[in-house]
């Protein structure tokens, strides 16, 4: 196989961290409920997004229609933890600064979510490994509670307002802040649902020169839409994988510091990916994947 020069060099000047490259690749290939490109939905990328200026809300959509031109709904109804993922979007204001409330059927929905991700091989490789790092108890209820306080806790994120947010709303549900930006929203399921129901404008993607022009069947991408008339000028997201994918990874990445960001630049598949984390107190504040570069037109 011929690898690309300057793929290889970019790797080297990247520093990318091998450990966590490694087990993050053991993750994406026990990730058994990752959709398929082409076969369980298939994406239309369009055109290349252009520039959007810091708190403004308007762009230029390079996109007339939806980046989702299908995805098979039946699968991620009939898959436990896209069904049980999926009943956890409704259950959050929208803007920061309005207190959320939490009603005993929502904390019962938490539950199953979590108890349904820790049974697939994808949490549990990730939590052999955390509890060899020393970073997680190997008590699965404690393991439990270690990621109910990390994801679901609610705190505050806007300071005027009571508990207002917590880490997996920001991270898949998306955020507005004072009415004028979109925070978080890094969930391409969320994305496909919201797009679904006329609330997302897909604008284009985002890339660096034309080397790195994504593909149809790319797993991260760099977007750039509207929610509800506010507009994101660049978000990053893993397409097709599955939500223990994402909880596991970013999980992994969270405790791997105490730091208030944690980032580090992985080999993932065919993807060089800087990862990134902010912690707020004992929970995520939010977690992404930057894409940098993906080999597969290198080689």
């Amino acid at each position: 196989v011929h690898i690309d020069v300057c793929t290889v060099c970019l790797c080297i000047s990247q520093g990318v961290n091998h450990e966590l490259s490694e087990v993050l690749n053991q993750l994406w290939s026990r990730d058994t409920n990752r959709l398929k490109p082409g076969t369980d939905y298939t994406i239309s990328l369009q055109g290349k997004a252009g520039y959007v200026a810091q708190g403004s809300n308007t762009a230029r959509d390079m996109a007339r229609a939806p980046l989702f031109a299908y995805v098979n709904e039946g699968k991620l109804k009939n898959i436990k933890t896209y069904a049980l993922f999926m009943r956890l979007l409704d259950n959050y204001e929208m803007s920061t600064g309005v207190s959320e409330t939490v009603t005993s059927e929502e904390l019962m929905e938490n539950d199953l979510f979590l108890n349904a991700i820790l049974e697939t091989e994808v949490m549990k490789c990730a939590h052999k490994y955390l509890v060899s790092k020393g970073q997680s108890p190997s008590d699965q209820q404690q393991f439990k509670r270690q990621l109910y306080d990390m994801w679901f806790r609610l705190y505050h994120r806007d300071r005027s307002g009571g508990e207002d947010s917590c880490g997996f709303e920001h991270v898949f549900v998306g955020e507005s802040k004072y009415g004028k930006e979109i925070t978080g929203f890094h969930n391409w399921v969320q994305f496909y649902l919201q797009e679904k129901h006329g609330n997302v404008d897909y604008k284009g993607y985002k890339a660096q020169g034309n080397r790195n022009t994504p593909d149809e069947d790319d797993h991260v991408l760099n977007l750039q839409f509207s929610w509800k008339g506010l507009v994101k000028p660049v978000g990053s997201s893993f397409i097709g994988v599955s939500p223990e994918f994402e909880v596991a990874l970013f999980t992994i990445l969270f405790l791997a510091s105490t730091e208030k960001v944690t980032t580090a630049v992985v080999k993932v598949d065919e993807y060089l990916l800087e990862m990134v984390v902010y912690r707020q107190g004992r929970s995520i504040g939010t977690s992404y994947p930057k894409l940098l570069s993906s080999n597969n037109r290198d080689l």
